[in-house]
């Protein structure tokens, strides 16, 4: 690390800088110290900020994988073999289809987020425009937001992108929170925790948000005609979820995200049960301790085969 002084006017403004690698490219993080300091303010304030940029670099690298890896040859017979005990048979559904998926995904994905609402109440939300009189009007709206995006995502031509991304959380969340739309804001750092209140998993840090968005799509973009789908769909999903940009309703845009692009693929939507929630958490702390998709792949096919029992059903 260094000090780097730009001048401007007669006064000197200080930095702490540190390049370091990052995949197959060289970042560089800079904290702002003060202006005009002398060299005991400096060494005191850079103590501060060595701390600081270690812990940003480290959360950097962290989220790195695998934008700039290729899958091994070895992971890929895996996964390809996962796919092909699978049985998934490339399906449009009918509107009646559509209606019954829409219904479930909307139940199922904002109950695993702690939406009380139950899913008769959301299917009378849905098809009646029903208000259960003990729920809150967030939870009535993010029912339908979920519902509209679903249709949302079956319209656009855009396969992944960084508006794509605000516009599925400002679709949910429009008439909920205040923020709809937008990235998480400067100050504005994310960590989620579990029922001891402790940090099991932080978000990318709230500077580097759009520079790592940017990349997930640059990978995707290199990457999706030599990936399976499902490939693609777990990959996008698994590392949205560990940058987690919005200050809130990551799960349900990522959720949303995975089927934006198995259906660009012409594969069948997918739904993530309140059943399965802690299924689902686990495949996700593996990706992010090991880079292992295999639980992700599995939990996948797994939901294919429950939700073509659901459809059958009708």
């Amino acid at each position: 690390m260094h000090i780097e002084i730009r001048k401007r006017g007669k006064r000197k403004l200080y930095y702490l800088a540190h390049s370091f690698r990052h995949g197959d490219k060289v970042r560089k993080l800079r904290r702002y110290l003060g202006e005009d300091l002398t060299r005991n303010a400096i060494e005191l304030l850079r103590q501060k900020a060595e701390k600081s940029i270690l812990e940003q670099a480290s959360s950097l690298r962290a989220i790195r994988d695998p934008l700039h890896t290729i899958l091994s040859s070895k992971e890929m017979e895996l996964i390809k073999a996962l796919i092909s005990k699978g049985d998934i048979r490339i399906k449009h559904l009918s509107e009646e289809e559509w209606l019954k998926f829409a219904e479930t995904f909307a139940y199922n994905t904002n109950a695993i987020e702690g939406s009380t609402i139950t899913a008769s109440e959301a299917r009378g939300i849905i098809e009646e425009n029903e208000w259960p009189p003990e729920r809150s009007k967030e939870e009535i709206s993010e029912t339908y937001g979920v519902a509209e995006t679903i249709k949302y995502v079956r319209k656009t031509k855009e396969h992944i992108s960084l508006s794509l991304m605000k516009e599925l959380h400002r679709i949910v969340f429009s008439n909920s929170k205040a923020f709809a739309g937008k990235f998480r804001a400067p100050g504005i750092e994310v960590a989620v925790t579990d029922s001891h209140g402790n940090i099991i998993h932080k978000g990318a840090p709230q500077r580097q948000v759009i520079a790592v968005l940017r990349e997930l799509v640059e990978w995707y973009k290199k990457n999706r005609k030599r990936y399976h789908p499902i490939v693609l769909a777990a990959v996008v999903h698994n590392q949205f979820e560990r940058i987690h940009p919005f200050q809130d309703g990551n799960g349900r845009v990522g959720r949303l995200l995975l089927n934006n692009i198995l259906l660009k693929h012409g594969m069948p939507p997918v739904n993530i049960e309140l059943k399965n929630r802690q299924e689902y958490y686990q495949a996700l702390r593996t990706y992010e301790n090991e880079g292992n998709l295999r639980p992700t792949i599995e939990l996948i096919l797994k939901e294919y085969r429950e939700l073509r029992k659901l459809l059958k059903r009708m």
